[in-house]
């Protein structure tokens, strides 16, 4: 029971960190990394699966490894994420209370800031090899 469990977590996080590979303020490594831990107690096909996996096997061995991220990569995710919450801080939050408006921003600049920091302090690989 428990392995069917984890297998499915580790789905859930692959669905999870694809949705983040596109919004933002979803962070794409640590569902992978989280997949990849549930894979591992569970079923070695889809811990092998993810491993080398297209787009998320990458993500995962090099963070894995402590090699880094690619500089493309951090500049793609830094990108996005800037223009994702630079979008909702300033125009997506016209319809929320006043009241709320203020620390709803503070929450905003609070991950903006965390995550890039995060992003800048992994080290940089320059090339894809």
């Amino acid at each position: 029971m428990k392995k069917r469990i984890y297998i499915v977590l580790g789905f859930v996080f692959v669905a999870l960190a694809s949705v983040g590979v596109f919004l933002p303020l979803l962070p794409t490594v640590p569902f992978l990394l989280l997949a990849a831990w549930f894979f591992a107690g569970s079923s070695e096909r889809f811990h092998k699966w993810l491993l080398n996996h297209r787009i998320f096997g990458e993500y995962i061995r090099n963070y894995k490894e402590k090699k880094g991220m690619l500089l493309r990569h951090k500049i793609q995710s830094l990108a996005l994420l800037w223009a994702g919450i630079g979008y909702t801080f300033f125009f997506a939050m016209k319809d929320v209370d006043p009241d709320k408006l203020f620390y709803i921003r503070i929450f905003l600049a609070v991950v903006l800031i965390g995550v890039t920091t995060h992003l800048l302090m992994l080290k940089t690989v320059k090339n894809d090899k």
